[in-house]
């Protein structure tokens, strides 16, 4: 399964709880279903009442290990270990707070297919004030629902992906697209690497909210500042050994060049962001 990524950013300490389970569910609960889909046959006809056919119920349950360095200036770089909880089916997929509803694909031969779904996901960015010295002052930004619909298209070992949200919360009332390509490398039975790049835009309504500076807002060190919309660009490399039908580790490494509309903030002090998870998963 394929995400709309989005800048990474630190979320209020209210809000922590959850940015743990969500920030890695995200990014990694695509992985383990690709790999045990494929070692059952994902592609084939099956019972209905084999629950390891394709029209079976996967439940996965981990723990993982999150280092990440966000964009904002002087904030500190993030360790946590967090939760991970996985469940998906023929019709849904949920990854901890987020939900896909999959629709009916298109078959374009033996190889290739259309994927379509509907989905729903939080997105934790934002901060408080405390977060780092050049937000002292900032009124809080807060993470959003976004609701959207996306579609895949794998060939072979290939899949590119399109994707497109928007904040159904009303916190940014902001817009993104994504497009994303992906190649599984299998690697013998049990082990595959998986290198991605994305292009996602950002409109300016989002790069505003969490990158602006309002004019009431402005100090000496901090101008005011309205955002634009840009395009940032990520690019992974997302490995997973499987030891055998319970027991996986994952490990993804990913670096996100920002557009140059987030990087001329003042509150932004790096080009880019980046990130490492170390995970395990038990898969029932």
């Amino acid at each position: 399964m394929a995400h709309l990524h989005h800048p990474r950013s630190r979320a209020s300490t209210r809000q922590s709880s959850v940015v743990r389970l969500v920030v890695l569910v995200v990014l990694l609960g695509g992985a383990v279903s690709s790999v045990t889909a494929q070692q059952r046959g994902s592609g084939d006809a099956g019972d209905p009442d084999d629950p390891d056919g394709p029209e079976g119920t996967e439940w996965g349950l981990g723990i993982g290990v999150l280092a990440k360095q966000d964009a904002y200036r002087g904030i500190k770089r993030e360790n946590e270990v967090v939760p991970w909880l996985r469940f998906e089916n023929e019709y849904l997929e949920f990854n901890g707070l987020e939900l896909e509803v999959r629709l009916p694909s298109l078959q374009l031969g033996e190889r290739s297919q259309i994927k379509f779904g509907l989905v729903g996901e939080f997105d934790m960015s934002g901060y408080e004030a405390k977060d780092a010295p050049i937000l002292a002052g900032m009124a809080e930004r807060k993470g959003g629902f976004w609701a959207g619909a996306k579609a895949e298209w794998e060939y072979d070992f290939v899949k590119v992906s399109a994707a497109w949200a928007a904040d159904a919360s009303g916190h940014s009332k902001g817009r993104k697209f994504g497009l994303g390509l992906e190649a599984e490398w299998h690697l013998g039975e049990h082990a595959m690497l998986v290198p991605y790049v994305a292009a996602y835009w950002l409109d300016k309504k989002y790069v505003d909210y969490y990158y602006g500076v309002r004019a009431a807002e402005a100090t000496v060190g901090r101008a005011a500042y309205v955002g634009k919309g840009g395009v940032n660009v990520d690019i992974g490399l997302r490995s997973m050994y499987q030891f055998d039908e319970h027991h996986s580790m994952l490990l993804d490494v990913s670096i996100t060049r920002l557009s140059k509309q987030i990087k001329a903030s003042p509150l932004v002090g790096r080009s880019s962001t980046n990130q490492v998870i170390l995970g395990y998963m038990y898969s029932f």
